[in-house]
């Protein structure tokens, strides 16, 4: 695989970062622009509405046991990195509702022995700090959930009854890093920068990795590594991500789950009128689960230091009766 930079002349070891245009010479990185007549077409050609039952596990019906046993084939080290960011308390341009943890008992006023401290979390966790799972239930297109369930029938104040985080369950299966940055040889994919389906098929070429039925995909675009360097930003105005594009090509390959260090939707979105064209065929169309915000850098320095991009990957989310999803903190196991 590549394993050069492109230094910036000005700071021998920096990596430059202004000169990613988009495929094809697109003035915006972001681009093509996708009509909302063909962003429908490709809505109904990827979707898998009718297939499953259970119909709320959507593409998770895929993994079979069979699956399970050929994913902890890829333990070799016993190396376990997990992929959440830590819990974010702080406001910020990328966190604007921050998470909750305070202390309830500091054990100054308990009898007998022994004393204990306890604390509370919460977090409005839809957001761009909190590492996440979406299940079924968390988005709907034209007032349809997945499988043509109507969201006003299906979801209301009390939460979900259908596609919900408590129906999908934990989920063991083999987990592909796509690693842009590293096949690109750049230290991150700026914000606002389209991963195309063409740039899919690069990475596997480049890393020696085959997307399979039942895998799951996540996406390295560096933004975690960018943000410790330079900074936060807002995140909905510019990230890095999946295009509409990429999505026909991993419905053909069947995958199960989709995540990355963004929430896979480039951003700004490339669909006028849709503003997370990737979360409404991926999770409304496919049935496909998505995980938003991983912290990928320790997989990506392992999966290098090993020469491979599979892993045993485990994702257990809460157990949330109603719920449209759930913090979690994945792990991969190598």
């Amino acid at each position: 695989m590549p394993t050069g930079t492109h230094t910036d002349p000005g700071d021998p070891g920096r990596a430059t970062h202004a000169e990613q245009p988009g495929p094809d010479g697109d003035v915006a990185p972001n681009g093509p622009v996708v009509s909302r007549p063909e962003f429908d077409r490709i809505f109904e050609a990827v979707r898998t509405w009718g297939r499953w039952d259970p119909a709320d596990r959507g593409a998770w019906n895929r993994v079979t046991e069979e699956h399970v046993r050929r994913a902890v084939g890829h333990v070799r080290s016993g190396l376990v990195v997990p992929m959440a960011l830590p819990w974010n308390t702080r406001p910020g341009p990328d966190n604007r509702k921050p998470a909750l943890h305070h202390m309830t008992d500091l054990g100054d006023v308990e009898s007998p022995e022994p004393t204990t401290h306890k604390d509370f979390l919460a977090a409005d966790y839809h957001g761009k700090s909190v590492t996440h799972l979406d299940a079924l239930s968390h988005i709907a297109y034209r007032g349809r959930l997945y499988d043509d369930r109507a969201a006003h029938e299906s979801v209301d104040a009390a939460g979900a009854r259908f596609g919900t985080v408590a129906a999908l369950g934990p989920l063991v299966t083999t987990g592909v890093l796509l690693d842009l940055p590293a096949v690109l040889g750049v230290r991150w994919l700026e914000p606002g920068r389209a991963v195309h389906a063409k740039d899919v098929l690069a990475a596997e070429k480049a890393l020696g990795v085959t997307i399979g039925e039942g895998d799951a995909v996540l996406l390295r675009s560096g933004q975690v590594r960018r943000r410790a360097e330079l900074g936060p930003w807002d995140p909905d105005t510019a990230s890095a991500g999946f295009h509409v594009d990429v999505l026909p090509l991993l419905a053909e390959r069947g995958v199960c789950l989709l995540g990355g260090d963004g929430d896979s939707d480039v951003r700004p979105s490339p669909v006028p009128g849709v503003h997370s064209p990737v979360h409404a065929l991926a999770v409304t169309a496919m049935g496909v689960p998505l995980l938003d915000n991983l912290d990928l850098e320790a997989l990506a320095a392992a999966t290098a230091e090993a020469g491979r991009y599979t892993f045993l990957l485990v994702v257990a989310p809460l157990n949330v009766p109603g719920g449209t999803g759930s913090p979690v903190n994945p792990v991969a196991v190598l």
